[in-house]
């Protein structure tokens, strides 16, 4: 039976409405929207299930693997984009990449390990199953984050992004070395393979952003993105890490002036790339919301609930999180403890995860794993941050009202006592009204 186009019109477009309600609704209580479009996703499921409709019996996996790589091009591409390096921010930089690289290598150890314990699967097989299960996803922390100071929202935007980044190229190079020709040294094919990604990187990245600020015609932004993607994709063919090409590139139009120096500087036009940028930014940010849209609810379409209903399923899935957070705990400790709290607990599974798990290559599939456990993780991790940041709200507003009536009783004392000019009680008073206010918002 064939689809009516217009009925597939109305249910794309009403999908990108409810997402956008989903994302107003997760800026006021705090809930990811990505669990909400996989309850969608489930939702829609069980209703055609209900009916008996034809499209319950849809292979899904085609459409998750096509979304899969276009949301993993502009996710890394928009955390690029928002990456800006300068002196000031190198030490944060320099503490989030190092929690990011050392909890992704122990975290995938150990959940290396719990595999091969409760699967009896082979190494192999047990550290690409980690990998992925080890990532913190960006594209949920990123908007989850917007209320934090702004030292934690840096560093957590700087961990999940690393994450990204580092788990995506951790997983294909691993894959790499186990499918290399016997005899092979790995480790030298590994980096030569980075290095010439790297120096093709720097070289089209230049290249790009000195032509595309040439072109004078007004639709030139999806152009880019196209070949960004189709790049992308030849470096994937030709067995290059090609994620490279994308995340320097962002990162070089965005830090421009750092890149562009001395004799190079009179080949560009600042004016012009800043607006290219601003659209840009724009262009990057509305198309990952879309692809993540679609991405999310096609997931929860191709669940199967006989899984969350599994007990077994959720234990083990509480197993790997518990062994997750006290590796993070850790870290955290002795690395990062500054931002002990609520980051310890900001480490959401998502989009990556998911997609590295569909591009597992069937040789290393492990069939006793069930895909349960995957979303109990992505869930539960997402209703930890949740419950962590929501929690963190509320700490704050009590401290700061009391903080603030503290002062402003001292220094009714100190008018009495004549020791306090206008002006101060003024400061004073505005300070307490503020406070009042800022609390009232965030428990409304």
């Amino acid at each position: 039976m064939g689809i009516n186009s217009y009925i597939l019109i109305i249910v794309l477009c009403g999908l990108v409405i409810v997402s956008y309600l989903y994302n107003v609704l997760a800026k006021k209580t705090n809930i990811p929207s990505v669990i909400m479009l996989i309850g969608t996703g489930i939702l829609i499921t069980q209703t055609l299930s209900y009916f008996d409709h034809p499209a319950q019996n849809t292979d899904w996996f085609p459409i998750l693997e096509f979304l899969g790589i276009v949301g993993l091009v502009m996710i890394v591409l928009e955390a690029a984009l928002d990456l800006e390096l300068s002196k000031e921010k190198w030490p944060i930089i320099w503490k989030s990449f190092t929690v990011a690289l050392l909890a992704l290598t122990v975290t995938s150890a150990a959940f290396t390990f719990l595999i091969q314990y409760f699967f009896v699967a082979e190494f192999n097989s047990a550290l690409i199953y980690a990998i992925p299960l080890s990532i913190t996803s960006s594209a949920i922390v990123i908007p989850s984050v917007v209320n934090l100071d702004e030292e934690n929202k840096e560093f957590l935007i700087y961990e999940s992004t690393f994450s990204d980044i580092l788990g995506i190229m951790s997983f294909y190079f691993v894959l790499q070395g186990f499918n290399a020709p016997e005899g092979q040294n790995v480790a030298g094919g590994i980096f030569l393979n980075i290095g010439l990604t790297l120096v093709v990187a720097v070289v089209l990245s230049y290249v790009l952003t000195y032509v595309f600020q040439k072109i004078t015609t007004s639709t030139k932004l999806f152009l880019l993105i196209s070949v960004l993607m189709m790049l992308y994709a030849l470096g994937k063919l030709m067995h290059i890490s090609s994620l490279l090409i994308i995340l320097f590139f962002g990162l070089l139009i965005n830090n421009h002036k750092l890149f562009f120096r001395g004799f190079m500087k009179k080949h560009i036009s600042d004016e012009k790339i800043v607006d290219t940028l601003h659209y840009f930014k724009v262009i990057t940010l509305e198309t990952s919301f879309v692809v993540r849209t679609f991405f999310f609810v096609v997931f929860g379409e191709s669940i199967a609930t006989a899984s969350l209903v599994n007990l077994e399923v959720l234990i083990l899935a509480l197993i790997f999180l518990g062994v997750l957070f006290i590796i993070r705990y850790l870290f955290f400790r002795f690395i990062a403890n500054s931002f002990m709290l609520p980051s310890l607990f900001v480490s959401p599974r998502g989009l990556i995860t998911i997609m590295l798990f569909f591009s597992i290559p069937l040789e290393y599939a492990i069939s006793y794993f069930d895909n349960g456990i995957l979303l109990y993780m992505i869930l539960i991790s997402s209703g930890i941050m949740t419950l962590a940041l929501m929690t963190r709200d509320k700490q704050e507003s009590l401290p700061g009202i009391l903080k603030t009536t503290s002062r402003f009783m001292h220094a009714t004392q100190a008018e009495k006592e004549g020791q306090m000019t206008d002006i101060e009680e003024e400061i004073i008073a505005d300070e307490l009204e503020r406070t009042s206010e800022k609390t009232e918002k965030k428990l409304e």
